[in-house]
């Protein structure tokens, strides 16, 4: 019997390594097209190009493992019934149960995947990609200020350089703000410099002039100044370096945030907390389906007419996980004390499973209830 495990989950690895590889393209190629068409609008080379593509894969991976564990399970055990291979172990007296052994192990095997993606590889791939995100979206900004020409950075906001020294000196600078539907503001500068501040990008203009319309009222101010800083960080789709976002952090300042951890995310305790535990679900969850999987289809037996049914069923329980960690979810984020609600979609899948292994190990009864109905 050790001999039939080892065959059994020689079969799930390497159906689950190939449909994990065919959904990782998929999702990979959508994820590429999109930022393809982002990075070719701002200029950037085909390395900068591979490089965000290839930070992006361990989140993409994570999300089709599960899937990939799934989709092996029922394939495997489909291939085994159709072969008869599953019928003559049974005959041989092994139930349910111990056929379960195999898909037992793959699963806890997709689960070690999968937590050494969520609390290791995703967090620190996604904070890499957002610091590469930033730099980029400064050099977009950089390419903006351009001599001698009117540029249209964002609406309402005009802006224009006589010239740009080799040194980064900007000369006889204009910019006007109309995004204000009640004020217009126009700046004029006889030098200005971009310099990288704490929220983003700065233009600091030298020696300028500040005139104000107030459409309404039809007046003009106007303030000389010797130096301003305008934040142009806004008009740009870049993202601050400084600040992190939840999912870039680790999985303990998750558990238990401090007050800088949510000045910096800008998001509650319990937000957070809910997402930290949703790490640990994630991870636990991929070993259901493969369960669910193979105790589905073992329930519905041999049959000419295929095993549809049962493939559908099984695709129906999973969504019905899915929707109670769903509802879960936003039940902890409400209130940080239920957090052990982030597990109740793993202990339905495994009674679900079990429930499907003690049907399926009583064939005569379930047929005595089929001919009753």
């Amino acid at each position: 019997m050790a001999r039939f495990d080892r065959y059994v989950l020689s079969q799930l690895l390497v159906v689950f390594g190939f449909s994990a590889l065919v959904l990782v393209m998929i999702y990979w190629i959508n994820r590429a097209v999109v930022l393809f068409d982002q990075l070719i609008a701002d200029g950037q080379s085909a390395g900068v190009f591979l490089e965000l593509t290839l930070l992006s894969l361990p989140n993409i991976i994570r999300i089709v493992l599960p899937l990939s564990a799934f989709a092996a399970s029922l394939y495997v055990t489909n291939r085994l019934t159709t072969d008869s291979e599953l019928v003559v172990v049974q005959a041989t007296g092994f139930s349910p149960w111990r056929l379960a052994r195999p898909y037992l192990v793959f699963g806890l095997f997709a689960a070690m995947l999968t937590l050494i993606l969520t609390h290791v590889l995703v967090p620190a791939s996604l904070r890499q990609l957002g610091l590469r995100q930033a730099e980029i979206a400064q050099t977009a900004t950089a390419r903006l200020l351009r001599e001698g020409q009117f540029l249209t950075p964002a609406a309402g906001i005009a802006l224009y350089i006589r010239d740009v020294t080799p040194e980064g000196e900007l000369r006889d600078l204009f910019l006007t703000d109309s995004r204000s539907p009640g004020d217009m503001v126009t700046y004029t500068a006889a030098r200005a410099y971009l310099v990288r501040g704490a929220t983003g990008p700065q233009l600091v203009m030298i020696d300028g002039l500040a005139q104000t319309l107030d459409r309404v009222q039809g007046r003009l101010l106007t303030t000389a100044f010797a130096e301003f800083a305008y934040d142009i960080g806004p008009l740009m789709p870049g993202i601050t370096p400084n600040r992190r976002a939840s999912r870039e952090l680790a999985t303990p300042d998750l558990l238990w945030p401090d007050a800088a951890i949510l000045a910096e995310t800008g998001r509650s305790a319990p937000v957070l907390i809910a997402e930290g535990h949703d790490r640990f679900a994630q991870g636990v969850l991929a070993t259901v389906g493969p369960l669910i999987g193979f105790a589905m289809l073992l329930v519905g037996g041999f049959s000419r007419f295929g095993v549809w049914r049962q493939v559908v069923a099984a695709i129906f329980v999973i969504i019905g996980i899915k929707l109670i960690e769903s509802v879960t979810t936003g039940m902890v984020r409400s209130d940080a004390e239920r957090w052990p609600l982030s597990y109740l979609p793993v202990a339905c899948g495994l009674a679900i499973a079990a429930l499907l292994l003690h049907l399926a190990a009583r064939p005569r009864r379930l047929r005595w209830r089929r001919a009753l109905a």
